[in-house]
């Protein structure tokens, strides 16, 4: 836990819970869980939390509450935002019900703070949150007693949470995004990191439309009426009586936020740059706000360099050695090495269709700009001092 964080989409962490369980590839090379079983596992917040494997330590499924920390937002008076159980899942199979509860009942609290949750168990955050009304008498229990706030009675729906879901390829997207969106919740955003695999956002797996649809209508409307009436405040063009979309007030919103990232570390995996355009694009098309967090461990660069004339041999073997590489990414996430040699990169033939270059370099090297540009969109938000 700490006030203040590398991760470029928030302000602070804060691990009232910590331990996890493996459920997707994107599990596969977590950091928090390669901390916990090598430089933390001898902390309390940490031992036992992880078992050896040939692959390094792995998450077993134990999980732990951090009292020393659960506290410490509250501590915090300048407004934040600050990402939740970042060394776990708050919604982790093994994580108690009451857990949750205390850990809501701070966040109601600290309503000067905006917290981003963010989870792999959508199905169990769904849960937990349609019985809002249930939850907050809990929550409000915690808040009175334990916390001793006797002036507080938090809202069903807390404006200052935001909850989000991880979702590394196109099938954790199915799997996942429609249960977000049935969600009970301030913002709903997406975790693309890291990202494996192409995806489509704008979908209507679940019944309604992910971005630019909206939640209850399934993306189209009809209604009783004529072509060229106003019908819930918009002017209809078309027959209203065939399937149409527009925005009123029966409309809810979809996806609120999307943030994406390539991985990072020794074993990370490439990222194919088309697949990031193309989120890109979708949040652009659909006006939803968009984070471009990281290229990760690998970078786009060229396949091959243009010769400049007055370039000699060694001199163009050398650039292309620095900027180049023989490793391309296709679009399906294979990475494959070209076996072209330095010297050469002259008679060096285009890359295979579908696949781009890609070079190892490491997450800072790589940096973050998508087609020269950085991407920092962030939700509207609405604090309480």
């Amino acid at each position: 836990m700490a006030d203040g964080t590398h991760i470029e989409w928030t302000d602070a962490t804060w691990n009232p819970i910590t331990g996890c369980s493996v459920v997707s590839p994107g599990c596969t090379n977590c950091y928090a869980m390669k901390l916990a079983g090598t430089r933390l596992k001898h902390t309390a917040s940490r031992n036992g939390l992880t078992s050896p494997s040939k692959a390094g330590p792995i998450w077993n499924g134990e999980v732990r509450l951090n009292e020393e920390w659960l506290r410490q937002p509250l501590e915090w008076k300048r407004p934040r935002m600050i990402f939740v159980c970042a060394h776990g899942d708050l919604f982790a199979e093994n994580v108690p019900d009451e857990w949750i509860d205390r850990v809501f009942a701070v966040m109601a609290v600290a309503s000067r703070h905006t917290f981003q949750v963010l989870t792999k168990r959508p199905d169990r955050m769904l849960a937990y949150l349609s019985n809002q009304p249930l939850a907050r008498r809990r929550w409000e229990n915690i808040i009175q007693g334990e916390l001793g706030r006797h002036t507080i009675s938090p809202p069903v729906i807390l404006p200052n949470v935001w909850a989000g879901v991880s979702a590394e390829d196109q099938s954790r997207a199915d799997e996942r995004i429609p249960l977000l969106l049935q969600t009970p919740a301030a913002v709903r955003w997406i975790s693309i990191e890291p990202m494996l695999g192409g995806i489509d956002l704008m979908k209507s797996a679940g019944g309604t439309l992910w971005m630019g649809g909206q939640r209850g209508c399934g993306g189209t409307h009809r209604h009783n009426g004529q072509q060229g009436e106003v019908i819930h405040d918009r002017f209809h063009e078309t027959d209203p009586t065939l399937p149409h979309h527009h925005h009123d007030e029966r409309c809810g919103k979809g996806i609120d936020w999307v943030v994406l990232g390539g991985e990072s570390g020794p074993k990370a995996r490439p990222m194919h740059p088309a697949w990031a355009q193309s989120i890109r694009d979708q949040c652009q098309q659909a006006n939803v706000p968009f984070f471009f967090k990281q290229w990760g461990a690998w970078k786009p660069v060229p396949w091959k360099l243009d010769r400049n004339e007055d370039e000699t041999d060694a001199e163009y073997v050398k650039r292309s050695e620095r900027e180049c590489s023989t490793f391309a990414i296709s679009q399906s996430g294979y990475l494959i090495e070209m076996d072209h040699k330095p010297w050469s990169w002259a008679r060096v033939l285009p890359a295979p269709s579908s696949h781009h270059s890609v070079k190892l370099v490491g997450k800072k090297a790589a940096g973050r700009l998508l087609d020269g540009i950085v991407h920092d969109a962030f939700p509207k938000i609405e604090r309480t001092v």
